[in-house]
């Protein structure tokens, strides 16, 4: 029991070490929040652990070497870098009519009716470095937590959502509290902003599927 707990705990840390450093996610929680209120992150949550479930699944199958394939590293890098610039130019585009007074049952409150679940998913999944950080980091803690069994992968996966879960959903709080002051000027104004940061990841992740699909082809 206590090596389980210890592998929790240590997932936990890794994870939150992750959880904290900004990235698409994180972007999309903010701009979630501010029109769906608190339960956006917990929703967020939802999508992206229902892809990490998939890919420890994956890897327990004996599938983790091939996250860290050129080609496969390249692919993803190039669908996600193309998916965050349609996103970023999206929200830049739509945040003049954009008013935190919209009906939050309106499909077109938020993100023009995408399922916080599914961003969860897609933004992911969009993130090349979140495939690698699982094919490294990711990959040698659960084959660490494998040699306890079936409870091991249990307690390595509990432990890394409820980091994530932690984080997010705080990170919601503030921001849906937050929105009370902000006014429908500052909204537009940070979701021009969000935009903006996505346009930047989508360019960065484009240029390293560059990279990537280079040293495949090589």
């Amino acid at each position: 029991m206590m090596e389980l707990l210890a592998v929790g705990a240590g997932s936990f840390t890794v994870a939150l070490s992750g959880a904290l450093m900004p990235g698409p996610l994180f972007t999309i929680t903010i701009t979630e929040s501010a029109q769906r209120g608190f339960r956006a992150g917990p929703l967020l949550m939802t999508g992206h652990s229902l892809l990490e479930l998939v890919v420890v699944a994956a890897v327990v199958l004996g599938l983790g070497p091939y996250l860290k394939m050129p080609s496969v590293m390249g692919l993803i890098a190039l669908f996600g870098g193309g998916f965050l610039v349609f996103m970023g130019v999206d929200m830049v585009r739509s945040a003049a009519g954009l008013s935190l007074t919209l009906d939050p049952r309106d499909p077109e409150a938020s993100s023009k009716g995408r399922h916080p679940v599914v961003l969860g998913v897609l933004a992911s999944l969009s993130n090349p470095y979140w495939t690698l950080w699982w094919a490294t980091i990711g990959l040698g803690y659960l084959v660490a937590s494998m040699k306890l069994g079936t409870w091991g992968v249990v307690a390595f996966f509990l432990g890394h959502i409820a980091a994530d879960y932690a984080w997010y959903s705080l990170l919601s709080l503030g921001v849906s509290k937050g929105t009370r002051f902000m006014g429908d000027r500052g909204y537009r104004w940070m979701i021009r902003c969000c935009g903006v940061f996505l346009l930047f990841f989508g360019a960065w992740f484009l240029w390293a599927a560059k990279g990537f699909l280079t040293r495949w082809l090589a």
